[in-house]
């Protein structure tokens, strides 16, 4: 077991250094089939289930770091994304969302009447709220326990049901990067949209194309940093303000997503768009962010629950059954899906780490379906509680 922060980081980082440098000088094979990215991920969560992690040292290092670094990696991320490009996406945007919503529910509805006699007793509150974080996110999760029956031994099963479908999806997600082609042939998907987002933020970068010396690192570092600490700041200030007038939909973390992303939107139409090592910079902070969720992915769950579980792979199989059929209709693209998908599932800081794995340009994507998913959550989990109630 590590039982130093210092020693943590340093693993960590090293893990992602050690796979990203035998990609590059090794050429190994299996990184054509596996990206690094993945196999920072799996490792990790491995490490983290066989216990490597599970010192106070570490888990007080990742409360410190992990959103920090987020934040900071969204508004650098967002510095080369073209918002009136983006805007173009905005019906899209929507529509996979929802398909997102609409198919995970599917799964709920017709999993329950299989699954219920095997996941306790009084279980319908419980899987509403599930259902719930599953469009926007944890703190849908816990409005939902305030706003229905939930007994308190089916929530733990179900938050438990929820942190190890997440973590095992986000890999999958990460790892479905690499075959986009074959969804997007197989389905005749329309790029054309999205990939005037990534070839407006390439234009930008070639116009101004410079090597970045010291100084741009350290400004770019610095100036992310202090986004990112300001933003926290602004987002714990509206969540007060907002609770005040019973306005507690959205929690800290949403808000403080929105005002970053705000903020990133903005400085990318500024001189500070054209700053040199962004895409650079977004790398090293996908990295660290990537392996500091892994290594909180603990899979030791799946024994606690375990028809929970297998509830939760039915949902995620009749979810991808129904949104590839819906992506053959309309032509919906894998980033997309894949984003919209774990916008539901993750929620606002999460979905943009699927997205810029296709191109750093596309966070404000996911950072946008985020959002959309904490503002609808709730309805969605009271309407699906109405409907588990009269099944259980």
């Amino acid at each position: 077991m590590i039982t130093d922060g210092f020693t943590y980081i340093a693993f960590l980082m090293f893990i992602a250094g050690a796979l990203l440098a035998a990609e590059k000088y090794g050429k190994w094979k299996v990184f054509n089939y596996v990206p690094p990215l993945v196999w920072i991920y799996v490792l990790n969560m491995v490490f983290c289930t066989m216990g490597l992690y599970k010192s106070d040292a570490c888990t007080a290092t990742y409360s410190a770091l992990k959103n920090n670094l987020l934040y900071a990696m969204i508004f650098v991320m967002l510095l080369r994304c073209d918002f009136r490009k983006l805007a173009k996406l905005g019906g899209r945007m929507v529509a996979i969302f929802f398909g997102c919503s609409i198919t995970l529910f599917v799964g709920f509805v017709v999993g329950y009447p299989i699954f219920k006699g095997t996941l306790g007793s009084d279980t319908w509150g419980a899987v509403a709220s599930l259902y719930a974080s599953w469009v926007g996110g944890s703190a849908n999760m816990a409005a939902m326990q305030a706003a229905l029956p939930v007994d308190a031994g089916a929530y733990s099963c179900a938050l438990a049901l929820d942190t190890v479908c997440y973590s095992v999806w986000i890999a999958l997600l990460l790892l479905a990067v690499r075959y986009a082609s074959k969804w997007n042939n197989t389905v005749k998907a329309d790029t054309s949209k999205l990939q005037a987002v990534a070839d407006a933020a390439n234009a930008e970068v070639a116009k101004g194309k410079k090597s970045a010396n010291a100084n741009d690192w350290i400004f770019l570092i610095g100036l992310s940093l202090m986004v990112s600490a300001l933003s926290q700041v602004v987002g714990t200030s509206l969540n007060g303000a907002l609770k005040s007038v019973g306005l507690g939909m959205f929690d800290k973390g949403t808000l403080t997503t929105v005002f970053v992303t705000i903020l990133g939107l903005i400085c990318a139409l500024t001189p500070l768009g054209k700053l040199p090592a962004v895409e650079e910079l977004s790398n090293v902070y996908l990295y660290a962010v990537v392996s500091l969720l892994a290594s909180t992915a603990s899979v030791v769950d799946l024994l606690s629950a375990p028809m929970w579980v297998v509830y939760g792979v039915f949902i995620l199989v009749v979810h991808v059954v129904l949104m590839f059929l819906l992506s053959k209709a309309f032509h919906w693209d894998l980033c997309m899906v894949s984003t919209a998908s774990l916008a539901n599932i993750g929620g606002a800081a999460s979905a943009p780490i699927v997205a810029s794995a296709y191109n750093p340009s596309y966070a404000g994507i996911g950072v946008l379906m985020g959002v959309l998913g904490a503002a609808v959550g709730n309805f969605c989990g009271l309407g699906a509680g109405a409907v588990l109630h009269l099944m259980a």
